[in-house]
């Protein structure tokens, strides 16, 4: 379990960012520090071989121009001899020789004298050059050195430069190079480390949440939210998503309460009936062909109950497919089969946009079979409620810019088109609006602020059949497509109910 533990500390997000940085910095910090050292090194060595190459054409220079013998060469008390022109660019050290090799005016440091040195110091030519590479004299001290004969069997005069400092130096570089490296991926670890820390709390918050989430089940909880970066975006992205389940939760755990309330009263009554069953042949006919027709309108009105449980359900579920669909020919369909249903007359009225005649102003991003469902539960309710009526039910599909008019949810009484109360149902081109008209008893202005609530049904309409789920599927459609669902007295008797449709993304 320690082993497991280890792992994920060294596997979390704010470890592997430390890591990261780290490795980065060193890697860069490496390759700077060895180019850097490698290229100073060289201009260094480099600097320092031509200046000794300089030194030594000088010499050769000055031998070759005139004769010159070592006692020109001795330390003296005087200034402008050429030795001094030796010394002077450089510091060399400066060793003479006689005509048989012998050293006549000791260098400091003293320079060793092989045989190729006293073979320059008896040379006949003047100018003959011996260069000795990698030369120790003293304590381990590295020189280079350098021989040019003076000519004529006279001597020779010994140059030599020192490069051991030059290395000493470079090695100290080096040492130096390699702490400055590691100080720099220690603190570029730390301020990763820090970085990360400050990047990821956040994330970690957010983590604790979604893990509270995932084992208490609890969708209220609140989510840490600051900064406007891409770590704050998913936190308002998460919260609105826990708060979009809460809603969704509410809502099924609500209609869950709401159906059991409604389904009591008609199980009940199954039960009171389907008891007097077993003593049908002790009742008289009259009161047999009264139980049938109790139970057969019990188990309609149960049916019936279900099926709009089920069409809630489905409407909130999202499951059917966003297409283009024309809201102008659902109406059509739904008139056909209303007119099949109800034996009433239904009349289509489709306007706005220049009278566009189903086409263009009322082609909408949908889901068809949620539009018809919402659109036949208005056309239902109406000649539910119209029942001895002998005008049509009217349907009017008002697309583009006239959509805009009419009244919001659940507002006052109206008495035009373009009345009642509440935020707008629809506004600009884009925008559907859909209205049924009936000549019922209309709706009480006390209820039209509920009417469109789950299983509510007004005074009036309790003794008729029905759950009180068609309107408020009505209002799942039409939140769920972008818009949202209107009643209003409607002038000279009867009821205008309805919804809007806006363009609905997949």
């Amino acid at each position: 379990m320690k082993r497991w533990v280890a792992g994920a500390r060294l596997s979390s997000l704010r470890t592997t960012f430390t890591v990261s940085f780290a490795a980065v910095a060193a890697v860069v910090t490496v390759l700077v520090g060895f180019l850097s050292y490698d290229a100073a090194a060289r201009l260094v060595r480099v600097d320092q071989q031509t200046v000794f190459e300089g030194v030594v054409q000088d010499l050769l220079a000055q031998v070759r121009q005139s004769p010159l013998a070592p006692a020109d060469f001795v330390t003296s008390d005087t200034d402008g001899g050429p030795r001094d022109e030796l010394i002077r660019p450089s510091g060399t050290a400066v060793q003479v020789l006689g005509p048989d090799g012998g050293v006549v005016d000791r260098g400091h440091p003293p320079l060793p004298v092989d045989a190729d040195d006293r073979a320059a110091a008896a040379a006949r030519t003047a100018g003959r050059l011996v260069e000795h590479g990698d030369v120790e004299v003293g304590d381990d001290d590295v020189y280079r050195v350098a021989t040019v004969a003076l000519g004529g069997g006279r001597g020779a005069v010994q140059v030599a430069q020192e490069f051991s400092d030059t290395e000493d130096l470079l090695r100290e570089l080096q040492q130096r190079t390699v702490l400055l490296v590691a100080a720099v991926v220690v603190a570029a670890g730390l301020f990763g480390w820090w970085l990360a820390r400050r990047i990821t709390s956040r994330l970690v918050r957010l983590a604790g949440a979604a893990e509270v989430v995932a084992r208490t089940g609890r969708l209220g909880i609140q989510v840490p939210v600051a900064g406007h970066d891409e770590v704050a975006r998913l936190g308002r992205s998460f919260d609105r998503m826990l708060g979009r389940l809460a809603q969704s939760e509410e809502d099924q755990r609500r209609l869950v309460q709401d159906a059991g309330h409604e389904l009591r009263t008609p199980l009940t009554s199954l039960r009171t009936n389907i008891s007097m069953l077993r003593r049908i042949d002790e009742l008289p006919p009259a009161v047999r062909e009264e139980l049938v027709a109790d139970l057969a309108q019990e188990s309609r009105e149960l049916t019936d109950l279900v099926n709009e449980l089920v069409d809630l359900a489905a409407g909130q579920s999202d499951a059917e497919p966003v297409r283009r669909v024309d809201v102008a020919d659902i109406a059509e369909d739904v008139a056909v089969a209303a007119r099949r249903r109800t034996g009433r007359d239904v009349e289509v009225t489709v306007r706005g946009a220049g009278d566009f005649g189903g086409a263009g102003g009322s082609v909408v991003d949908g889901r068809p079979g949620a539009l018809q469902r919402a659109l036949s539960n208005l056309v239902d309710n109406a000649a539910k409620f119209d029942r001895g009526g002998s005008g049509a039910i009217e349907i009017v599909v008002t697309g583009g810019a006239d959509s805009g008019a009419g009244g919001g949810v659940g507002g006052g009484v109206g008495t035009g088109a373009g009345s009642g109360a509440g935020p707008g149902a629809g506004s600009g081109t884009g925008v559907v609006r859909i209205e049924v008209r009936d000549r019922g008893p209309g709706i009480a202005e006390e209820d039209l602020g509920r009417v469109f609530d789950r299983f509510y049904r007004a005074p009036d309409a309790r003794s008729l059949p029905g759950s009180g789920l068609g309107l408020s599927i009505v209002r799942e459609v039409a939140t769920a497509h972008g818009g949202e669902p209107f009643a209003r007295r409607r002038e000279g008797g009867g009821s205008v109910i309805g919804f809007t449709v806006g363009d609905l993304d997949g």
